[in-house]
């Protein structure tokens, strides 16, 4: 069963721009989602804290590939937030230094993001919403305008 989603803006600046997925039935975006959870967490606010600062130097820096940890395949995005230390992760799809698209994550206590569902499932969320984005853009549905993702604020993807 393929699952709606949308994307959201999340951050803006004058080098790039954060969006995030939003799932239909859910109403609110995956990076929302993972704030909600751990913003509030004795237990992993300094881990938290540095994915924050992360983000926060990707918006006055841009996207920059030292800002990222690879996870995935080297022909993917797929990447995760922060690049050093601790055992939260957020995950993310890296388009270009411009633009980002932020998912959803948790605690890694595994060797990999494989051996958790939980974490696999934002991942492959992630994945298949990165291969429908580039059908959208190769069809010309969707296009990048500098830090824009422009034909999107109507679209619907399904993945």
């Amino acid at each position: 069963m393929k699952k709606k989603t949308t994307l959201e803006i999340i951050g803006r600046s004058e080098l790039v721009s954060l969006y995030s997925i939003s799932f239909e039935m859910d109403g609110t975006t995956e990076f929302k989602k993972f704030v909600a959870e751990f913003e509030h967490s004795a237990t992993y606010n300094g881990d938290y804290q540095r994915i924050i600062a992360a983000l926060q130097a990707i918006l006055r820096f841009g996207a920059l590939e030292r800002f990222f940890r690879p996870e995935g395949k080297m022909k993917d995005n797929l990447a995760a937030v922060p690049i050093e230390g601790g055992m939260l992760r957020l995950y993310c799809l890296r388009i270009s230094e411009e633009i980002v698209i932020l998912g959803n994550g948790g605690v890694k206590t595994t060797r990999a993001y494989e051996e958790d569902s939980k974490l696999y499932g934002y991942v492959m969320d992630l994945k298949r919403f990165e291969k429908v984005l580039y059908d959208c853009l190769r069809t010309g549905l969707v296009s990048i305008e500098e830090r824009e993702l422009t034909g999107i604020d109507d679209y619907t993807f399904e993945i």
